[in-house]
């Protein structure tokens, strides 16, 4: 019967394997592999139906996820001189990097060597690299490939994958999530912090690659799940002290602090809170006063005019307006009067009979 097998390699590089035998391989067991063009050395991480429910996009697991795709067969278990072999490769792996990092160099290629790994067999060397751009390496590949006599194949990583690779102590002083037990490496945003009320400075929620924590992303489902149990914070309450205002909570110690209207602050427990919320009588909903009825409001206008008096009214008719007197004088206020010339008998004003100085 044929079994799958999970098989890890260096840098928590994993691939799926067949097992054509009878006897089962124990997890730590070291196993020759087959991989394109070659072998490869690696360790077993899970074998039968342990491998099976594994589906490698990230499901932890599940049931529902289907089973990976196997990329070859175990051919056996690697006896002592396997071994040692693929220890002599792992130290010869930093002389290799520290000559590709300087044949980069040489070629003026703006990129970072991360890593360098050995097939078992010799016959592919990996070098995986990271870079802020696409860069053109086909130069370095056939200088590395004429200086190695072998195959060369360069991989450009992103941050997360190097810190997965080269693996470390986070802030919580336990190995990187990515390297330990994390099977996928998914994006994480700032709005995974801000829900979770963490401080935004990059020093304290980025991680050893230089970008957001990766358990920002995992535990968001629990602290919003935690969250619903909890009052809103600024959520005014009413209490068995009056009214008061949610100020924070602690989800996790299960308290709530609340402040006052005077500006005291106290802190309870959610269950201290909800027993106080269910023992204060709940004041009955204001109704809406009712207007007034309306009154009738009557107004004096003294006594009725006799017949005589209405007929002699209208007949007389409406009395002509009043004209109103003009302030000041013509010229304007301020301004002095104008002067018009005394007629002395003559058309003209200079004295002569009208005419224009013809005979």
């Amino acid at each position: 019967m044929t079994a799958l097998v999970e098989v890890r390699f260096k840098g928590n590089r994993k691939a799926y394997f067949t097992w054509d035998r009878e006897e089962p391989l124990p997890t730590g067991r070291r196993v020759i592999v087959t991989v394109d063009r070659g072998q490869d050395l690696g360790t077993v991480s899970a074998f039968g139906e342990a491998a099976e429910r594994k589906c490698g996009v990230g499901c932890s697991g599940c049931s529902l996820g289907q089973a990976p795709t196997p990329v070859g067969a175990v051919l056996n278990p690697a006896t002592a001189d396997d071994t040692h072999l693929a220890g002599e490769l792992r130290k010869a792996e930093d002389d290799v990097r520290r000559t590709v990092l300087e044949r980069a160099a040489a070629h003026n290629l703006p990129m970072k060597i991360s890593d360098a790994e050995w097939q078992w067999d010799r016959k592919k060397l990996t070098i995986y690299f990271t870079a802020e751009q696409r860069v053109d390496f086909r130069a370095l590949v056939r200088d590395l490939a004429s200086l190695f006599r072998t195959r060369i194949e360069l991989r450009q990583i992103g941050a997360r994958d190097e810190a997965k690779r080269l693996t470390g102590v986070g802030r919580c002083g336990r190995e990187y999530c990515c390297s330990s037990w994390l099977p996928e490496l998914r994006p994480v945003s700032l709005a995974l912090a801000k829900d979770q009320r963490l401080s935004l400075n990059p020093s304290q929620i980025s991680g050893g690659c230089g970008r957001l924590l990766c358990c920002l992303r995992y535990e968001h489902e629990f602290y919003v799940a935690s969250r619903k149990r909890f009052p809103k914070e600024g959520k005014h309450l009413t209490t068995g002290h009056g009214e008061e205002r949610v100020q924070a909570v602690d989800i996790f110690r299960e308290r709530v602090l609340l402040r006052a209207a005077d500006g005291s602050t106290r802190t309870v427990t959610l269950q201290e809170l909800r027993q106080e919320l269910t023992e204060t009588p709940t004041a009955p909903a204001a109704r809406p006063e009712t207007p007034p009825p309306a009154q009738l409001v009557t107004f004096d206008e003294g006594p009725l005019a006799s017949p005589e008096e209405t007929v002699e009214s209208l007949s007389s008719g409406p009395r002509p307006p009043k004209r109103r007197r003009r302030r000041g004088r013509r010229g304007g206020r301020g301004r002095p009067p104008v002067e018009r010339p005394q007629n002395d008998g003559n058309n003209g004003s200079d004295g002569n009979d009208g005419n224009d100085g013809k005979a």
